[in-house]
Order: structure tokens, then sequence, then C-alpha cells
């Protein structure tokens, strides 16, 4: 069985429901489902543009934040205590059903 992720539109509006792979960053699920999440340094870790918060229930499911991921979603707008950068959230079976929302406010590196 495939683990599934559930986006949430930053206005609350719309779930999208995702099967992914273990092992798959949550960026990646994101791209290959439209969702839309820049991630401009393609999950390098060089930016903020994948910033997601996480639902309150499976925030401390995940492993910990680096220091060097802190640093960067000190570069984003609307950082919650649930913040974290989807490129380094990686599906696992345990994560199955997890729930993530896009931030009202991104920087988009896109030019």
């Amino acid at each position: 069985m495939m683990p599934k992720v559930i986006f949430i539109s930053a206005d609350g509006e719309q779930r999208t429901e995702c099967s992914a792979e273990s092992g798959d960053t949550l960026l990646t699920v994101a791209h290959e489902n439209d969702i839309d999440i820049e991630g401009a340094c393609e999950g390098s870790m060089a930016c903020s543009t994948c910033h997601i918060v996480v639902g309150a229930d499976w925030f401390n499911k995940l492993s910990q934040a680096s220091e060097f991921e802190e640093d960067m979603l000190d570069l984003t707008y609307g950082v919650k205590p649930t913040s974290r950068l989807g490129c380094q959230i990686e599906v696992t079976e345990e994560l199955d059903g997890l729930e993530v929302s896009l931030p009202e406010q991104t920087v988009n590196m896109s030019m």
C-alpha cells in the first residue's frame, strides 16, 4: 500500500489526496500531483520556496528539522510553529494520511 499525503490549499477550501512512494519528499509528491509549491532549488535546501505547514497532529511524528532547515525557514513569510520545508520531509508508511497546508504567503523565486 502506498502512503497518502493530503495537501490543503492556503485558503483551506481544497483538499487534494495524493499517493506517494515511501522515500519521496513532499516536494516531489507535490510536483507529481500539480500542487502549487515552487521548489526553486529543486530540493537542495538552498531556498524556502517549498515552505509548508504540517498539521499539528502530525508535526511530532516527523524527524526534527535541522538547524540549516530552520535557517532557511527564517527567509520566508508566514512561518508557523509547525512550518517545514517540503524538500526535507520524506514520506514513510508511518506518515500515511499526513496533512500539510500551503502557506498563505510564499516567496516566489521565478522570474
